[in-house]
């Protein structure tokens, strides 16, 4: 889990540093690909080896009582010291990705502020070094309060099914934009030049949106049949309410960018220039 997670927060970390590439159009999805290919091969070789050493009914078994992992299912049969090294390294995957999450995610509301979506106080720079100073503070301060929660919930993964449902809607809207693109935004649409085929686009869009939806219904459901102390307890109510109050915060500044009279749907439709 801890793997995936990371694989899914690095596409959608470079995705956001994509302007600064080389050659983004062909080394962006290039790299994504070899990294897709990598990575499915890690975890076929991965899963089969867990699946040889624990049997599938056990872990069957488990998953329908509790959440597991790598360590907690070769901890019954690793000598303890193994089991914390695993852990260990588990530990040191999850802290490589604060930094791109950081990355992502202050650059998204630096964004957000630029454009008046959100306080224009989140998009100051630092003088010395440049950098979004707030939007780096506010997005490490969010993903505090996250920590805080899932620990005085008692579930870890909580916060990580949180994070699971928030990139299957993420990569769903993408699929969804690349079906819409041509309609909504034609002259964007003839910029795409990865995979410039119509058929082909939408070979690969239709397909996944369609697999996407599925698995959040999947994990929808499957979070909402637990048996747990507290609705807050379940990843979709959260995730809901943090997603309600995001929405009203960004229905109120766009009504107020009308009112200054922003032409917000044509202002949208454009790329900014870097």
């Amino acid at each position: 889990m801890e793997d995936h997670n990371t694989s899914i927060i690095g596409f959608d970390s470079i995705a956001q540093a994509g302007g600064e590439a080389k050659n983004p159009q062909r080394s962006l999805p290039l790299a994504i690909g070899i990294a897709i290919g990598a990575v499915s091969l890690y975890y076929f070789i991965f899963t089969t080896a867990v699946y040889n050493a624990v049997p599938w009914q056990f872990i069957a078994e488990e998953a329908q009582q509790k959440d597991i992992s790598a360590p907690g299912l070769l901890g019954y049969l690793l000598n303890p010291t193994w089991a914390i090294v695993i852990t260990l390294g588990a530990a040191i995957a999850l802290i490589n990705d604060l930094p791109a999450m950081l990355l992502s995610v202050s650059r998204l509301m630096f964004a957000w502020a630029e454009d008046g979506i959100f306080p224009k106080q989140v998009a100051r720079i630092q003088p010395k070094y440049k950098t979004p100073i707030n939007a780096i503070l506010l997005s490490g301060g969010m993903a505090t309060i996250g920590i805080l929660g899932s620990h005085l919930a008692g579930d870890f993964f909580l916060g990580i099914d949180i994070m699971v449902t928030s990139m299957l809607v993420n990569f769903l809207l993408m699929c969804i934009t690349v079906i819409s693109l041509p309609t909504y935004n034609p002259p964007l649409a003839q910029t795409v030049s990865i995979f410039k085929s119509r058929s082909a686009q939408l070979l690969i869009a239709i397909p996944g949106a369609l697999l996407l939806f599925l698995f959040l219904i999947v994990h929808t459901i499957k979070d909402l049949q637990v048996n747990v102390d507290a609705w807050y307890f379940h990843s979709t109510w959260v995730w809901l309410l943090v997603m309600g109050i995001a929405s009203l915060i960004f229905l109120w500044k766009v009504q107020q960018l009308r009112r200054a009279g922003l032409n917000v749907k044509d202002t949208f439709k454009d790329l900014p220039e870097y």
